[in-house]
């Protein structure tokens, strides 16, 4: 399988298990650039790449659809509106939550197992696929202490703007893969390019 193709592959299995949880909850809204979260292994929301995980950005999109405010600390603590809303979805969570990310590590209750056991089996599928096509061995190569440490990006996010003037920090490679679209204003993030950083 090729490396140039799989991105593409896993993009459209990532889109259609979006499409999977619309089907059960139709106020989710579109997920705009399905792409984004494949260079990225985890998240604020401490989750790999997996439909739990899918499941979960499910959750804060219909957040944003209700107009609920589900986190504070700059995303990283999941409120009790956020775990409500996952209740719906799905999802459990112990009954305290952590001090620093509050509920975000919920996890697939027993009926959401089987209702979404063929999307997770194909998810998953395309997931050993794309795993297996973008690896190679590293054994004779360095990749710095990101890679050492299980960073998500592989390198160091920059900002990236959109013409509506909203922004986000992300790794290059991973806007290189394919476009990110602003939900604001339909236009494409890009890095801004340094005009005049070196004095000639």
């Amino acid at each position: 399988m090729s490396t140039t193709q799989t991105p593409p592959v896993l993009a459209a299995e990532l889109a259609q298990a979006w499409a999977d949880i619309q089907r059960y909850h139709p106020e989710l809204p579109d997920l705009a650039a399905p792409e984004s979260l494949i260079g990225e292994s985890s998240s604020a929301c401490g989750h790999e790449l997996s439909f739990e995980r899918l499941l979960h950005e499910a959750v804060h999109g219909i957040a944003a659809s209700r107009g609920v405010r589900d986190t504070s600390r700059a995303g990283r603590y999941h409120n009790r509106r956020f775990l409500a809303i996952a209740e719906e979805l799905g999802l459990d969570h112990p009954e305290e939550p952590h001090p620093s990310s509050g509920f975000s590590l919920v996890t697939l209750t027993p009926e959401a197992k089987r209702r979404y056991r063929p999307t997770m089996e194909r998810l998953q599928r395309a997931l050993k696929a794309h795993t297996a096509a973008t690896s190679s061995d590293t054994s004779r190569t360095f990749r710095g202490p990101a890679a050492r440490h299980g960073s998500s990006g592989g390198g160091v996010r920059v900002k990236a703007v959109c013409d509506c003037g909203r922004n986000v920090r992300v790794v290059p490679s991973v806007l290189a893969q394919a476009p990110i679209v602003c939900g604001g204003c339909g236009k494409p993030f890009r890095i801004p390019d340094i005009v005049g950083a070196v004095a000639s």
